[in-house]
């Protein structure tokens, strides 16, 4: 179970604690897990004020009353505050990926990423509007990619799905990807796109806002998944698409199911890969304090059952765009390795979208093409 909702029943069990109590608490236990490896050995007591002293931008009322030499040093900068601490908060610097600084975004855990919305075509100037007249900060990242501050009530304000959508940083930087398709795509008859683990249908949405018109295919392992995306379909106006449960992790096709037996060659899979999740820990530090090592195994091995049985659908000169929320090089290039060397494709361009020095996810994409 996530944090947040573990949260929530125990606050809804523990009626005794006020507004200012839950704040708190949940404020110390995400500190604590922000902390990720470091100072386990530490007595609790004084690992969660040091959590506290290093996550915290300004001063903090139970700091100035425990530890008051830290409370004043609490608005450094967050370099300066760890510069004479050795700290291994995230201890597998060396299975990153290429590029990653691993102290930089070994550090980005202890800041909570901010909040993003895409705007969706045809709402930016209301949007915008709407904004200006409240007093709550943001900032325009980009074409259409809004920057807001964690906590801001989005549903209270705009249509979800229809005006915007709750999607990171990098998550929207996927588009960069699939505009390098669309120049080839768009204009086409019967274009077939296939986002074959589809969750929350942000992709397909990403895409559909690039290219509408296009027919799209959306599977699953699960229907649950499936209902919660066809809300989402109806709340943005999708419904050109198709939808079914599939799990592209068993051995045989026979085993997957007619629907995707019968599913055509399609000029674009999206494969947005369940993963270890590594380049979201930020918004979620339980999973870094709790995560063991050799899942990164377990997931690279089903990243590649999952690929493999979604390249035989993949039509001739086609596309396969692939995708992860992994900082992890067995997640990422090693499976772009294994892409090239077990199919008929070739790498056009593949990206580490860096996240920790952005207050954003950290993510993974690469783009392959299908030999003719």
């Amino acid at each position: 179970m996530p944090f947040v909702h573990f949260l929530k029943n125990y606050f809804s069990t523990n009626k005794k604690h006020g507004s200012r109590d839950r704040k708190q608490i949940a404020q110390l236990c995400y500190c604590w897990f922000r902390l990720g490896y470091a100072c386990r050995e530490m007595v609790a007591e004084e690992r969660l004020l040091l959590a506290l002293y290093l996550c915290s931008e300004e001063p903090n009322p139970l700091l100035a009353a425990l530890h008051e030499e830290w409370n004043e040093k609490a608005s450094l900068p967050l370099g300066e505050k760890i510069s004479c601490l050795q700290l291994t908060i995230f201890p597998w610097t060396d299975l990153l990926s290429e590029g990653i600084e691993a102290e930089a975004f070994s550090a980005s855990h202890l800041v909570q990423p901010d909040l993003f919305l895409r705007i969706r075509p045809g709402y930016k100037k209301s949007i915008i509007r709407k904004l200006e007249q409240l007093t709550t900060p943001f900032r325009i990242d980009g074409e259409n990619t809004l920057r807001l501050p964690n906590g801001f009530k989005v549903e209270d304000h705009f249509e979800m799905n229809k005006e915007v959508v709750v999607q990171d940083l990098n998550s929207q930087r996927i588009g960069e990807m699939i505009d390098l398709v669309s120049k080839d795509l768009v204009g086409r008859e019967d274009v077939r796109i296939w986002d074959c683990c589809a969750a929350s249908g942000g992709k397909t949405m990403l895409a559909f806002d690039r290219m509408p018109g296009i027919t799209f295919t959306v599977t699953d392992i699960r229907s649950s998944i499936l209902q919660n995306l066809i809300q989402r379909f109806k709340q943005a106006g999708i419904y050109s698409y198709d939808g079914f449960v599939a799990d592209l992790s068993l051995t045989s096709a026979k085993q997957i199911g007619e629907r995707y037996n019968l599913l055509p060659l399609q000029d674009l899979i999206i494969a947005d890969v369940p993963c270890t999740g590594s380049g979201t820990w930020g918004r979620n530090p339980e999973q870094l304090y709790y995560f063991n090592a050799s899942s990164i195994n377990d997931y690279s091995a089903l990243q590649k059952k999952i690929i493999s049985n979604a390249i035989p659908k993949l039509m001739p000169g086609g596309y396969f765009l692939y995708i992860t929320c992994s900082v992890f090089r067995s997640e990422n290039e090693e499976n772009v390795q294994f892409l090239e060397e077990n199919f008929n494709l070739e790498l056009i361009s593949s990206r580490t979208l860096k996240g920790y020095d952005q207050k954003a996810d950290t993510m993974f994409s690469a783009l392959l093409k299908s030999h003719l």
